[in-house]
């Protein structure tokens, strides 16, 4: 083996002097630390805001609102995407600069200074992007001046109305507030005014945008005083076409398939009695199924009036069977009593299949005549009288409207048929026109 030279300890002394140079050449770290020394970082505190002790620090908010992604009815909230930007003056950054040119950083450098605590009132999740790093934008201007931009998605609540769903219109807002500084400290504003809140073309699937505008006040907490707040308020009108398909359609048509009872023969019991069950449970459904889609409030909604209504109208289709059988039943079994039927007659022959007994299907004419009594004459005899006028003194009797009508019915319990074939249209055309014009 050859024996060590002097060359190579210079050698080695020479390549850690290349090290140290690339590390100090390295461009990530030299330009950190040149930023951070260019805006004096170290030199300040940043956990207090600008102007501490003096006036209220003016910050103006914009807004760009890039989608609304989703509006719940169960859970009275929203859910939405936008860019927030602020805009403030912190002379403790402000640089020389020979050609007047911002500074651009990323989030890397926002968590040393001091930024304002923006924060969403009511809301329920909230988080900033951070793909593929943070959305986070900061800008310094040489006069100090700063715009801090971040991309934010938000889910907050929104009181919502619904005496007239689903033809109601809802005013939602997303609110924001200074956390910790009250109006003493700091003053929010929008930085230019009703132009502050910018949106993208937003389409929702229930919803169409009617208004969309900024708004500012004030509020008050008993523990720390006064606070600015800025509002982005949006009225959102709901569309009707999908309702109208999956609930409005479909419950017209019931009510409608409710009436085809009234033509069918009244001694079709099983018809008559199947489709009306059927249109009942066919209206329960209905309404148990929107009913899941909606919250539990404690008032009545437009909705819900129209299907109670129209489950009413199917329940009286039913029950106005019920009320013709009865009749029927009661009209022949008078019948039947009338006609003074034998001992020997087959009761099972003429029965029908609904279990009463018809008058066409009995031979009456085998039966023994009802011979006319003396009161039965009297009347025939009166009846082909001229009516003579009542003499002085006499008391003319009021008859009994209600009864004679009930009489009449039952005598004639067909006739409930051919009214109800008018009557129920007609109201329910009657309560559609009043509850259309009402809430539509």
């Amino acid at each position: 083996l050859d024996p060590p030279t002097e060359s190579a300890p210079r050698e080695r002394r020479w390549s850690t002097r290349v090290d140290l140079k690339m590390k100090k050449l390295d461009s990530t770290k030299s330009l950190l630390i040149k930023s951070e020394q260019l805006l004096r970082i170290e030199d300040h505190d940043f956990a207090m805001r600008p102007g501490f002790g003096g006036s209220a620090l003016p910050v103006g908010i914009d807004v760009q609102v890039e989608s609304i992604d989703s509006i719940s009815e169960v859970n009275m909230d929203f859910t939405m995407t936008l860019y927030l930007r602020h805009y403030w003056q912190d002379d403790r950054l402000a640089f020389p600069s020979s050609s007047n040119k911002s500074r651009t950083f990323d989030a890397r450098l926002v968590k040393k200074i001091w930024v304002p605590d923006v924060f969403f009132v009511h809301s329920k999740r909230s988080f900033i992007h951070d793909t593929t790093m943070e959305n986070i934008m900061l800008r310094v201007f040489p006069d100090g001046n700063i715009l801090y931009s971040v991309r934010i998605t938000v889910t907050a609540l929104c009181s919502m109305d619904f005496s007239s769903f689903p033809l109601d219109t809802q005013n939602c807002s997303l609110e924001l507030e200074s956390y910790a500084y009250n109006e003493n400290d700091l003053m929010l504003y929008w930085k230019n005014g009703n132009d502050s809140l910018r949106t993208d073309e937003i389409v929702l699937s229930q919803f169409f945008i009617e208004d969309f505008q900024p708004s500012f006040g004030l509020a008050f907490y008993s523990s720390t005083g006064w606070y600015n707040r800025l509002y982005i308020n949006f009225i959102l009108r709901r569309h009707i076409f999908f309702f109208m398909l999956q609930t409005y359609f479909p419950t017209m048509l019931m009510v409608m398939l409710s009436w085809v009872s009234f033509w069918i023969d009244r001694r079709a019991v099983p018809a008559r009695v199947s489709l009306g069950i059927t249109t009942v449970l066919t209206m329960s459904t209905i309404i148990t199924g929107v009913s899941a889609s909606m919250p539990q409030v404690s008032y009545v909604k437009a909705v819900d009036i129209y299907l109670w209504a129209s489950f009413l109208f199917v329940f009286l289709s039913v029950i106005e069977y019920a009320a013709v059988n009865y009749f029927t039943t009661v009209e022949e079994m008078k019948k039947l009593k009338n006609a003074k039927v034998p001992l020997n007659f087959q009761f099972s022959h003429p029965m029908a299949f609904d279990g009463c007994f018809h008058d066409n299907d009995i031979d009456l004419a085998s039966f023994p005549e009802v011979s006319i009594t003396p009161n039965t004459d009297r009347n025939t005899q009166s009846r082909n009288s001229t009516v003579s006028a009542p003499t002085e003194g006499t008391r003319l009797r009021r008859r009994n409207t209600l009864k004679y009508n009930l009489s009449f019915i039952r005598s004639n319990s067909y006739m409930i048929d051919s009214y109800s074939r008018v009557i129920f249209p007609m109201a329910y055309l009657l309560f559609n026109i009043i509850y259309w014009s009402l809430y539509a």
